[in-house]
């Protein structure tokens, strides 16, 4: 007897609907083809084991199961729910009425429990979008599937409970999730906050331009003078992220099996933070079955690499083109997939190996030209996609003895909603670009007009101080950016100074 059942599989952060074709006739032997991993073929022992322990066998017959389409590479354990209910329906010892209007997926325990699967989200996108009736899946991920709507999810702890449903011997209740109630339910929750920070009123205000704008940042200073604190509270004054960027964001971290246990959605912007032993695969993703880097569980969030020229040089430089594009491809001789990457890169460092260059009280104890090749480490193209440089200095003891505490991230959030609202309107017929940091030259040339004043500054400032031609378009966003921050319609003399101000690493006599 021939039975069709139906499974997922994930490519990029979209499934692909599995058909899984059992056959059961006179013989002897178990076949399993359509070019299934080691993890799928070992399922016949977990089935085996399973089924026996819940009263119930493999028969002894020739089984001859087909994944279909057969040329597609399938992979994962996620498959042994999907073969054991095709085997039990083939052989007869389950009902088939409807077994084939649900998506079936699940890792099975020798004993017939269940275990959650990675990319839930993304199937049930693509159950529904194929007109199935549900999908049967472990309770520990029916939340994160349920955020699907017009789709029966049914959330199974054992085998025994799926044998059960299709025999008619009991009803499973679907889960439900109220997607918007579970959105904003915890769109504000952060455990850091700007009002435990203590001074630092110059990278504050930096932070909020980055935030503001969506620009990238580096932030140089000694140890111990707050660097990573500080990074930490950014995702807290970012704007609120809309409906489909939780969505978006979820299917990355489902993909990648990085949802908690019994969580639905991702409402608050991911804040990735890899140690600088990471390898170029893990950052950007890749893998001879291609996985989201951190580069993509940060989209939409922030990434924080620390201890900036630690990281290897071939794994920075992997980051150049994610960081215009917005996306990673990754290219294999079978396939190629592509990740979503737009996220706001903040990197700290130590100004020099010890650490105390341009310090107000230690002296650096670095010799001649050690600093300066400390800053080699990062490459000129890597830092000229980096707007602000903004120097950390370490908080006075009066300052942090105080039991005052600062401004609220809360506060800080509302002007930075209200510049990405100018922003919108300002870009609202140019499609992919949100913040004034995604401008084209084109588009600089148009909205970051400046005065004839202005222009006399910023030629002072280019050849007075230094700065690099790489700088001018850099500074030109960053002070629109702190103009729209003011509520001004143009670039006044003030903005342009102050985005001056932060292009540090751009001076000739850094490290010097």
């Amino acid at each position: 007897m021939i039975i069709k059942v139906f499974g997922s599989s994930i490519y990029g952060i979209n499934a692909k609907t599995i058909t899984v074709e059992v056959n059961v006739e006179n013989g002897i032997g178990f076949f399993l083809v359509g070019l299934p991993d080691s993890a799928i073929k070992e399922s016949q022992q977990r089935i085996d084991s399973a089924l026996k322990y819940n009263g119930y066998r493999i028969p002894g017959k020739k089984i001859v199961i087909n994944m279909a389409p057969a040329d597609v590479k399938k992979e994962g354990s996620a498959y042994d729910l999907t073969l054991a209910m095709g085997i039990l329906a083939a052989s007869e010892q389950i009902k088939t009425e409807n077994i084939d209007q649900y998506i079936i997926m699940g890792e099975l325990s020798l004993d017939g429990n269940l275990k959650p699967v990675k990319g839930v989200l993304p199937i049930a996108i693509e159950a529904r979008k194929k007109g199935f009736k549900g999908i049967i899946l472990p309770e520990a991920n029916a939340e994160e599937a349920a955020i699907v709507d017009e789709l029966d999810v049914l959330g199974v702890e054992t085998i025994k409970e799926v044998i059960d449903f299709f025999n008619g011997k009991i009803e499973i209740i679907p889960t439900y999730v109220n997607t918007r109630e579970e959105f904003y339910k915890k769109l504000s929750e952060y455990e850091f906050d700007f009002e435990d920070v203590k001074g630092q009123e110059n990278t504050k205000r930096a932070l909020e331009i980055a935030a503001a704008g969506g620009h990238n940042v580096i932030l140089i200073g000694p140890p111990g003078s707050g660097k990573t604190m500080l990074a930490k509270r950014l995702p807290s004054i970012l704007p609120p992220m809309t409906l489909q960027e939780a969505l978006e964001t979820t299917k990355i971290h489902s993909v990648a099996g990085k949802m908690l246990k019994h969580k639905a959605l991702i409402s608050v912007r991911p804040f990735r933070s890899p140690h600088h032993t990471i390898s170029d695969v893990a950052l950007v993703g890749g893998g001879s079955n291609p996985q989201p880097g951190e580069i993509s569980l940060a989209h939409n969030g922030v990434l924080f690499l620390d201890e900036l020229p630690e990281f290897k040089r071939t794994v920075l430089e992997v980051m150049r083109q994610p960081l215009e594009e917005r996306n990673v491809c990754i290219s294999r001789s079978k396939m190629t997939v592509e990740y979503p990457a737009s996220f706001m890169f903040v990197a700290a460092m130590n100004p020099c190996p010890c650490g105390y260059y341009n310090h107000p009280e230690k002296d650096c104890s670095c010799a001649a030209g050690i600093v300066q090749r400390y800053l080699n480490r990062i490459s000129g193209p890597l830092m000229d996609r980096i707007d602000l440089h903004v120097e950390v200095i370490p908080v006075p003891f009066k300052e942090l003895a105080e039991k005052n505490k600062g401004e609220k991230s809360a506060m800080i959030r509302e002007r930075v909603i209200q510049a990405r609202k100018i922003q919108e309107d300002r870009f609202h017929q140019q499609r992919g670009i949100y913040c004034n940091a995604q401008m084209t030259s084109k588009l600089v040339a148009k909205h970051c007009v400046i005065s004839k004043e202005g222009q006399n500054l910023l030629k002072v400032a280019m050849e007075k101080l230094g700065l690099s031609a790489r700088a001018y378009d850099r500074i030109l966003k960053v002070s629109r950016t702190i103009a729209d921050l003011s509520n001004s319609q143009d670039i006044k003399v003030e903005h342009l100074s102050e985005a001056i101000h932060y292009r540090s690493l751009d001076r000739d006599n850094w490290g010097k």
